[in-house]
C-alpha cells in the first residue's frame, strides 16, 4: 500500500489527519502538498478519507467518505434527518459532535476572534451558559412545498446546501409538541385549496401559546380558513396568524378571545407580550439565564441610571427597571419603541395589581444606532452603566462615538462615560471589532467574556463581555 506523510506521521494514501474544526463545523486537515482541506462531517483527531468537490488556490472543500479512526467526541446524531447524504436536513451542523465539545469549540471561537480581530484578551473567562440540547428552538421559519411529482407536501427546513425542502417527519430541536405537528401540518396543507400558494409557516412559541404564521400569496377561501380552525381546535394552544404580504400584514385568523403570546422572566417578575414576527430569542431557557447573568455582571445600584442600547421589546430594559434608579431604552424604529412602551405599561399595571413594587422610571427613544455621533451620544445624557445588545452588524458607530469622546475631551463637556458596559453579542467577529475600539481607543479594559450556547448543534456563537472604564 502506498503511504503519504502527514505532519510527523505516515498515513496510507488518500488518508487525512483532521487537526481542527472550523466554525462551520468542517474538519480542517492538510493534504500531502500542504493545502488546507475543509471536510464536511469530519472531527478533530480523526483519520479520514474524503472526496474533494471544490478547489481553490490554497484550499479545498471535501465531503467525508470514510472514518478510519473516530474521535472520542463523535456521537450518534439525535435526528434521523441529519447527515451528509442527499436529502439530509441542513438545519444543524454539529449533531455528530458531543454537545460539551460544541461548547468548548464555540468558546475558543470567541477567544480567537477577540484576539485575532480585536487584539483583546479578556482578563477572565466566564463559565459557559448551557441549557437543554434538544427541544429548545421556540422560533423557526419552516418552508412549505407542494411536490407534485412525489404527491406530497413537505414542511421543514431546507436540505443541506440546497434550495429543496427536506422530507422531515420529526425535528428534535423543536419543542416536542411542535415536532409532533410536522406530519399533521403536511396533511393540513395538502388539503388546502391554496396549497400551491403557501410557501412558509413561521413558528413562535410563548409560554402557553404556539403561534403559526401562514404566508399565503393569494387570499384564502373560507373552506381553507375553516381547515385552519379545525387544526387549531385539535392542537390545544395553537393560534393561526395569516401573512398575505409583508411582516406588517400579519394578523390573527380569529382574534376574539385569543390568548396573548408572551414569555415570562420570572426572576424579575416581568411578563413580555410579543407578536409572532417580533424578534425574540430562539431559546427561552438560555434567555432567562442570560438576562440574569447580564444584570448581575452590570451590578446596577439603586441610585444609578442605565441605558439599554438596541433595547428591542425591553428584554433587558424592563428587568433593569427592578434594579436601577432610572432606565433609558434606545432602539432604531419608532414602531418598536411604541411596542416597548406598551410592554412597560402592561408590566406596571400587572405589578400594581399583584402588589409588586413599580418599575423605576423607564423611558424609550428611537435613534439611528448605526449613525451614532458624539453629539447624539452625549445628548441622551450620562449613565453609570450600559447594556448593549446589537444585531449581527454589531455596535461599531456607538463604540466609535465613545472612542471619539475619549480621545477628544473637548467634545464631551461635563458628560462622563459609563463606568461599566455589558455587551451581549450574536456575532463574535463584530464583538471583537467593537471590543478593539473600546479597549484600544475608548479607555476600557475587557474584564470578562464567555459564550452562551443559544443554538445547540449549530455553528452560531452567542457571547457576553464586560468592559470596565480604566481609572
Amino acid at each position: 500500500m502506498t503511504e503519504e506523510k502527514s505532519g510527523s506521521s505516515t498515513l496510507p494514501a488518500g488518508w487525512l489527519h483532521v487537526d481542527a474544526l472550523d466554525i462551520e463545523a468542517q474538519g480542517v486537515a492538510r493534504n500531502p502538498e500542504g493545502k488546507v482541506v475543509f471536510i464536511d462531517g469530519a472531527l478533530p483527531f480523526e483519520l479520514v478519507s474524503a472526496t474533494t468537490h471544490r478547489k481553490k488556490g490554497n484550499w479545498e472543500q471535501a465531503t467525508l467518505t470514510a472514518v478510519h479512526r473516530e474521535s472520542a467526541q463523535r456521537v450518534r446524531p439525535g435526528c434521523p434527518h441529519f447527515g451528509l447524504h442527499a436529502g439530509a436536513c441542513g438545519g444543524c451542523k454539529m449533531q455528530h459532535l458531543h454537545v460539551g465539545a460544541q461548547v468548548a469549540i464555540k468558546q475558543r471561537v470567541l477567544e480567537d476572534n477577540l484576539w485575532h480581530l480585536g487584539k483583546v484578551r479578556a482578563e477572565s473567562i466566564l463559565p459557559p451558559i448551557e441549557g437543554p440540547a434538544w427541544g429548545y428552538r421556540y422560533r423557526a421559519r419552516l418552508s412549505v412545498r407542494h411536490v407534485i411529482k412525489k404527491g406530497t407536501v413537505l414542511v421543514g427546513f431546507h436540505e443541506r446546501k440546497s434550495r429543496y425542502v427536506a422530507d422531515m417527519g420529526v425535528c428534535p430541536v423543536l419543542p416536542p409538541h411542535v415536532s409532533a405537528m410536522l406530519m399533521p401540518l403536511r396533511e393540513l396543507v395538502a388539503g388546502l385549496q391554496a396549497r400551491d400558494t403557501c410557501p412558509q409557516i413561521e413558528l413562535a412559541c410563548g409560554d402557553t401559546v404556539t403561534a403559526l404564521v401562514l404566508r399565503h400569496l393569494e387570499p384564502l377561501s373560507e373552506p381553507d380558513r375553516q381547515r385552519l380552525r379545525d387544526f387549531a381546535a385539535a392542537h390545544p394552544g395553537v393560534q393561526w396568524w395569516l401573512q398575505p404580504k409583508g411582516p406588517d400584514t400579519v394578523h390573527l385568523l380569529d382574534s376574539d378571545g385569543a390568548t396573548p403570546l408572551a414569555y415570562a422572566l420570572p426572576e424579575f417578575g416581568i411578563d413580555m407580550p410579543f407578536r409572532p414576527t417580533d424578534f425574540t430569542q430562539v431559546n427561552p431557557h438560555i434567555n432567562n439565564v442570560m438576562v440574569g447573568r447580564a444584570l448581575r455582571l452590570l451590578d446596577v445600584r439603586p441610585d444609578e441610571r442605565v441605558i439599554d442600547w438596541f433595547c428591542g421589546l425591553g428584554n433587558f430594559t424592563l428587568p433593569l427597571g427592578t434594579r436601577a434608579a432610572e432606565v433609558l431604552g434606545i432602539e432604531g424604529s419608532e414602531a418598536l419603541v411604541a411596542r416597548s412602551r406598551e410592554n412597560l405599561r402592561h408590566n406596571q399595571t400587572r405589578r400594581a395589581a399583584q402588589g409588586q413594587p413599580a418599575l423605576a422610571p423607564t423611558t424609550f427613544a428611537a435613534r439611528n444606532l448605526f449613525e451614532m455621533t458624539p453629539e447624539l451620544l452625549t445628548g441622551d445624557g450620562m449613565a453609570q452603566k450600559w447594556l448593549v445588545d446589537p444585531p449581527r452588524e454589531g455596535a461599531f458607530a456607538l463604540a466609535k462615538a465613545l472612542a471619539d469622546l475619549h480621545q477628544q475631551p473637548e467634545l464631551r463637556g461635563d458628560w462622563l462615560p459609563p463606568q461599566r458596559i455589558v455587551y451581549v453579542s450574536c456575532n463574535p467577529a463584530t464583538l471583537a471589532r467593537d471590543a478593539g475600539l473600546l479597549v484600544h481607543q475608548a479607555g476600557y479594559r475587557c474584564t470578562q467574556a464567555g459564550m452562551m450556547n443559544m443554538f445547540p448543534h449549530t455553528a452560531h456563537v452567542e457571547s457576553i463581555a464586560v468592559f470596565e472604564l480604566q481609572r
